[in-house]
């Protein structure tokens, strides 16, 4: 099983991304491969218009698949949205797994919190292992500046990655 967790946070602009763009490099330069997943509650689009998968898209196709000596990459249209579980099945080939989003999954959660963009932490103690923040908050959880980008991976090495 690949451990997965989620970097998550009340509102937009917190940092989240930020975050999880140095937790990847981190990582990278530990050796590790890493998948990510974007939950995106809006929709999105890869497919521009004109570009061939995107004909093929509107030409009826349900799965539209590129391949090129670099990369890979699978467009499927869904009539509901998949849950993260069914996601990650179809994962395989790296070390661990990081969402951004995914608030209300049940995976371990690192909470990103500003001040100027929230007024209280999104989630609860227990779905927490750690907290990226700006202030200090009263809780027996590992709490990190935005500057401690190695402390943030040594504590998810220890508790996600090494056996």
């Amino acid at each position: 099983m690949i451990p997965v967790f989620s970097i998550v946070g009340k509102n937009s602009n917190t940092g989240k991304t930020t975050v999880l763009c140095n937790i990847i490099g981190e990582l990278k330069s530990r050796g590790y491969r890493v998948a990510t997943i974007k939950h995106d509650v809006h929709g999105f689009d890869i497919d521009h218009p004109g570009k061939d998968t995107w004909k093929h898209g509107q030409a009826g196709s349900d799965i539209v698949m590129i391949s090129s000596p670099e990369k890979f990459a699978m467009i499927e249209k869904v009539q509901v949205e998949y849950t993260l579980d069914e996601v990650l099945e179809k994962i395989s080939n790296v070390d661990i797994v990081i969402t951004e989003g995914y608030k209300r999954e049940n995976k371990p959660k690192l909470e990103v919190y500003r001040k100027e963009a929230a007024d209280e932490l999104l989630c609860e103690d227990d779905e927490l292992f750690g907290i990226v923040t700006d202030v200090q908050f009263d809780k027996d959880i590992p709490q990190f500046s935005f500057e401690q980008v190695k402390e943030v991976v040594d504590l998810i090495e220890g508790k996600f990655l090494k056996k």
